[in-house]
């Protein structure tokens, strides 16, 4: 991060404070073309900050693995190849012809199984009795680190989720109309294949909800105009729609609702991921989902000795995280950055592919610029009466002294 970006985001978040100023960008999407032209300082400044959609190039994936060994000359799927090396795996499936819970019921399949159903499905026309089997959500790289399948370009690198996720050595937390886990950001590359995605900016979920508050499975179903279910759908703006082509990427921004449509045989990769810039949207979040939990089960709150307690255990079996384990997050990020700050990198963690690798390399600013955002966030959280309930005796250390060594570590940086 460069001096004027960095003077940038300190501005736009000293006078908008957690939230985008509600400029939208219009009735079309960006395009980045050249990737040698792009700085992650453009980036940030132009797209992370304001919370604008763009597209980039096929020529930011060109070099990847994937891209390479997995497509054929004409465009399509290298079946062969994707079996040979990853034909015994067992890969999530969903069937997008069943609704359950306004979501996609999964089952667990062997990919060989997979890859025969789709080459079936492809014969037949597009049909087949099962229904329309997607895979999803599988970790690939995570279960073959070995394959050289992308390499995460350096715009995104700033990825506070993955860095709490290896220093805890967790998996993560687990398409209808949907916004991203914790209204995180999401960027999606094509390897092959095209897709059709309709954007809503934050906010415009709002009018689409039916009469009892539940978003719709799919916005383009002509349910949406009968005023007695959707009410204020005369209200909402229309989406952007991009088409996106095999080997550009689409970043999303935070709380987005989108939906998506594979508009042949497609394989992307997908990837959500949340820092400085949004990290307070992140814990706005949180204060819904506990909010929306207290109010469910308000009627226990005087019989229940540990409500609270309960409210945070309902919270996290719906988020994968709360309270708590929210602070060790801003922890692990904050103690990460100190310590690049405070010790520098020596030559051999420069070299390696880690997340104090990717702070070195983003710069003393940009570590100072998370300080600063985590400090926010995390004063907020300290003097949350919810948070504050909570049994915090096992938390290390206890958030006055972790919030202490973040401004001292700030105003050090800063002379």
């Amino acid at each position: 991060m460069d001096r004027a970006t960095f003077a940038c985001s300190t501005a736009f978040f000293r006078d908008f404070g957690n939230s985008s100023p509600g400029a939208l960008p219009g009735d079309h999407v960006d395009f980045i073309d050249k990737a040698d032209s792009f700085t992650y300082s453009d980036f940030f400044r132009d797209y992370l900050i304001p919370n604008h959609p763009c597209i980039f190039s096929a020529k930011f994936t060109e070099d990847w693995g994937s891209r390479k060994n997995w497509v054929t000359w004409d465009g399509k799927p290298n079946f062969e190849h994707l079996l040979q090396n990853f034909g015994e795996a067992v890969v999530p499936v969903a069937n997008c012809d069943v609704k359950e819970y306004n979501s996609n019921p999964k089952e667990q399949l062997p990919f060989k199984e997979y890859v025969e159903y789709w080459r079936e499905y492809i014969r037949n026309g597009y049909r087949s009795p099962r229904g329309c089997l997607y895979l999803k959500d599988w970790h690939l790289s995570r279960a073959f680190p070995e394959h050289d399948v992308y390499t995460t370009p350096v715009y995104f690198s700033s990825d506070w989720l993955n860095e709490y996720w290896d220093a805890v050595a967790v998996d993560d937390f687990r398409t209808p109309f949907h916004a991203d886990v914790f209204r995180s950001y999401s960027w999606s590359a094509n390897v092959c294949g095209r897709k059709k995605w309709l954007l809503y900016p934050a906010g415009q979920e709002e009018f689409l909800k039916d009469r009892h508050g539940n978003l719709p499975f799919d916005v383009t179903a002509p349910d949406l105009r009968d005023k007695r279910i959707y009410p204020r759908y005369s209200q909402s703006q229309p989406p952007l729609e991009i088409l996106q082509e095999a080997g550009e990427i689409v970043f999303i921004p935070s709380g987005w609702h989108h939906q998506v449509h594979n508009l042949e045989d497609t394989i992307s990769i997908n990837h959500n991921w949340v820092n400085g810039c949004n990290v307070a949207v992140m814990w706005c979040f949180l204060q819904d989902e506990l909010a929306a939990v207290q109010r469910e089960i308000s009627q226990w709150k005087d019989p229940m000795d540990d409500w609270h307690l309960q409210c945070q255990l309902i919270m996290k079996s719906c988020t994968g995280i709360d309270y708590k384990e929210f602070y060790n997050f801003l922890k692990v990020i904050a103690e990460n950055r100190i310590s690049v700050l405070e010790k520098g990198l020596d030559e051999e963690s420069s070299s390696q592919n880690n997340s104090k690798a990717a702070i070195s390399t983003l710069g003393m600013l940009h570590a100072v610029f998370d300080l600063k955002r985590t400090v926010k966030v995390l004063s907020s959280l300290s003097a949350n009466e919810d948070f504050r309930r909570l049994d915090l005796t096992s938390l290390s250390p206890s958030p006055e002294a972790l919030l202490q060594h973040l401004e001292s570590a700030i105003d050090t940086a800063l002379l």
